[in-house]
């Protein structure tokens, strides 16, 4: 674990998210999460590990204040998420100017006629005069190497310059908690590297960073902390990112990796695969 992990621990006794005994159910039918409890602490960066429908989509818009508990609590920033607490309007401007959110399907989030009126819709909903709401969406047009799209239909972009866009309209807010849902699905490899090191580089400036992935071939760089869970919606362990790749038996226990058969003349062996990324032979 990082020195800079380590110094927001000590310098901030509360954690910045606090998950406790925390089931969530669909319709009040469908079993999403199961009893969860676990921190975030400010600055850490913690992957989410976990099969298709083990939960961490879900525990994603629990923190976003998207969706409530069916049971337990979920605080944020030392307060309760409750339909109750947004209705205060201060908290809910503050909190959703702190916490941006990053969907799996980019296309959920675009809804604007050009990229400049995406990235600059954000700004204009905080009451920011125009010149204000103008430096920001060219500040995170440039930072993500985007400015030449600014004119561009959303829905005409490749996945990647989808989700480049994404991430600038919620950084023409200066979120200080990203929130990420299988950032890398779908990326050609230029964009999934360029989408860790906007991770790492998020990191290094001390914001807290939470990512959902499958893709164990980048959480050694995106994490200080893993959280596994099980297909049964449960926290089944968390550790640093070494230790918990270096669990065979939990990984396959847990669907993150699976056993491929392979025959040649005269021989059959097995090989360990991960369910995205590069498959690598052991």
């Amino acid at each position: 674990m990082n020195d800079n992990h380590n110094r927001n621990h000590n310098r901030d006794s509360r954690p910045l998210f606090e998950v406790r005994g925390v089931s969530y159910s669909y319709g009040g039918r469908v079993l999403a999460l199961d009893n969860v409890s676990l921190n975030i602490w400010p600055g850490e960066r913690v992957a989410i590990l976990g099969s298709n429908g083990s939960g961490k989509s879900t525990l994603l818009k629990l923190l976003d204040g998207l969706y409530f508990p069916s049971q337990g609590e979920v605080c944020a920033f030392g307060r309760p998420l409750s339909e109750a607490t947004f209705e205060d309007e201060g908290f809910a401007f503050d909190f959703r100017r702190r916490v941006s959110l990053i969907f799996q399907d980019a296309d959920v989030q675009l809804f604007s006629p050009t990229v400049w009126d995406e990235v600059a819709f954000a700004p204009l909903q905080l009451g920011l005069a125009r010149d204000e709401v103008t430096a920001r969406t060219q500040a995170a047009l440039s930072a993500l190497d985007i400015t030449r799209l600014r004119e561009r239909t959303p829905y005409q972009l490749s996945g990647g310059e989808k989700r480049k866009v994404a991430i600038a309209s919620a950084l023409s807010l200066g979120p200080e908690v990203w929130l990420m849902d299988e950032p890398t699905t779908s990326l050609d490899p230029r964009s999934q590297s360029w989408l860790v090191d906007f991770i790492i580089q998020e990191g290094e400036v001390g914001h807290t960073v939470v990512t959902a992935t499958q893709d164990l071939s980048i959480v050694p760089d995106i994490a200080d902390r893993v959280l596994v869970f099980s297909e049964d919606h449960r926290l089944v362990a968390e550790g640093t990112p070494s230790a918990i790749l270096a669990d065979r038996d939990l990984l396959l226990r847990c669907n993150l990796i699976h056993e491929h058969r392979h025959r040649h003349p005269g021989l059959e062996h097995t090989h360990l695969h991960a369910h995205s990324g590069d498959h690598a032979h052991e």
